[in-house]
């Protein structure tokens, strides 16, 4: 009798692996499957699974281990028993060892990430060599559990919540998982049932590790409470990355407007911002962050982006926030710029010079041209001032502001001082010495671009008249 249950458990397993790799084309006819195989009992299990049934998917199965030589002989023993199971099935085998610790006091580097680079290097090395199109690892539904556990506990946010994907695109091809459908007592009684034998890495009982104290004291509790716990969770990640990735496509559509980058800073319109609905500004953050970090850092959370978010949404005027890793958030009036290190927008003080028919471009993304009415400018778009040659004296010159600068402001009487104007226009501090200004050969001051022109406008473009094109990255708007 209990053969016989052992037997139809056997079955149901089967069947339970194959409708998950069936429903999420995870293999499909005609595979090269590289199977990630430490000799432990997840990733026996599934070298065992898959060489069993490769024939259903017309499928080829290969095997690759890495001995990371943390433990000596024993980890070596464990690469010989893997390369002794493989060859008395005649599984194709690619196994390396690689003196991690040497590597970590080489490069200063983290044991974990360093161990998992050269683990991953390693996999993309032997898959283009044996011309492999899926890598296959043994993470199951447990794992799952502790890893969405983990990550929430930890603040993330956004997809950050969602667990381990069960297929992501690689260089080589396609990482797949086709245990996440079953728990590791389901993968024990595989082993059990199959004579597998694996080997077992004694630093998995060891409660050091935050996931092993999950596993140990939370996931009994959740069991317990529903055996079927592993599916619940499984489907939220799935869900939560569908969510997510429709989300964040609104996300971007709408940041792009809003959100200017350049090789010095990002800047974001924050009223243009605060008029996105709020799931989309968490996203949006989160966005911005992901870009600017090349490598997130796990230090991130989402508080910091409720901090950012509470920057933007505060009455204060200029405020700043310091991220991890040196990122900086300022905010200055109706702009907020993400920066690394001090903000310098272009080099100060400037002058150089107009020429007709001719672009200026200038660092920190301003660019002018100017040209005659009756010329054909190609591109027409961006702010403008139209002006009569005769009332000016050529040639025309954009430069930082001076001491003593005055402006006769286009529909007020009299004059008013650059730094009046400044203040008024709630120009942040740290812009105003970079702030491009547009004066004459005999420094009358024609324009500030981004905030207002002189009498010298004429309002519209007439026979003869110049037209001087501007175009910024990041200037507030204005008349």
């Amino acid at each position: 009798m209990g053969k016989t249950v052992l037997g139809r458990g056997s079955v149901m397993l089967e069947q339970t692996i194959k409708r998950f790799i069936q429903d999420h084309s995870l293999i499909e006819k005609g595979d090269r499957i590289m199977v990630a195989v430490s000799g432990g009992p997840d990733s026996l299990a599934l070298l065992h699974f898959l060489d069993s049934n490769k024939a259903e998917w017309e499928a080829e199965v290969m095997a690759a281990h890495l001995d990371h030589m943390f433990r000596g002989d024993e980890s070596y023993q464990e690469l010989l028993f893997v390369k002794e199971y493989c060859n008395k099935r005649n599984i194709p085998f690619y196994g390396e060892r690689v003196d991690v610790s040497m590597e970590i006091k080489q490069t200063n580097g983290s044991l974990q990430d360093m161990a998992r680079q050269i683990r991953y290097a390693f996999l993309m090395e032997v898959m283009e060599e044996a011309s492999a199109t899926k890598l296959a690892l043994g993470h199951h539904g447990d794992d799952q559990i502790e890893t969405i556990l983990m990550k929430m506990t930890r603040g993330a946010s956004g997809a950050g919540r969602a667990g381990i994907p069960l297929k992501r695109s690689i260089a080589a091809g396609l990482i797949i998982r086709p245990f996440l459908s079953v728990t590791k007592e389901h993968i024990e009684e595989y082993c059990e049932r199959h004579d597998l034998n694996p080997r077992r890495d004694p630093s998995n009982l060891k409660e050091d590790y935050t996931r092993n104290r999950f596993r140990k004291k939370v996931l009994p509790f959740l069991k317990k409470e529903n055996p079927h716990v592993h599916l619940q969770f499984q489907r939220f990640s799935e869900e939560l990355a569908e969510d997510e990735a429709y989300l964040e496509e609104l996300t971007r559509d709408k940041l792009n407007k809003v959100w200017n980058n350049t090789e010095d800073f990002s800047s974001l319109h924050i009223d243009g911002f605060l008029a996105m609905p709020q799931p989309l500004q968490r996203r949006g953050i989160n966005l911005i962050l992901n870009y600017l970090y090349k490598l997130r850092p796990s230090s991130l959370s989402s508080i910091h982006i409720y901090d950012v978010l509470g920057i933007l949404k505060g009455k204060t005027p200029n405020a700043s926030l310091d991220l991890p890793k040196g990122l900086k958030v300022t905010r200055a009036y109706h702009t907020c710029y993400f920066h690394f290190g001090e903000l310098a927008l272009t080099e100060a003080p400037y002058c150089h010079e107009i020429q007709v028919n001719k672009t200026l471009e200038l660092q920190g993304g301003y660019q002018f041209l100017l040209y005659f009415s009756s010329s054909l400018a190609e591109d027409r778009t961006g702010d403008r001032i139209y002006i009569d040659p005769d009332k000016v004296t050529l040639p025309l010159y954009v430069r930082t502001r001076k001491s003593g600068d005055r402006m006769k402001v286009k529909g007020l009487e009299g004059s008013k001082k650059l730094k009046t104007l400044f203040i008024d226009e709630k120009v942040p501090v740290h812009l105003r010495d970079e702030w491009p200004i547009v004066v004459d050969a005999d420094n009358h001051i024609l324009w500030v671009p981004g905030m207002k022109k002189s009498h010298y406008d004429l309002g519209e473009e007439q026979e003869n008249s110049l037209v001087l094109q501007f175009k910024s990255n990041h200037l507030l708007g204005g008349s």
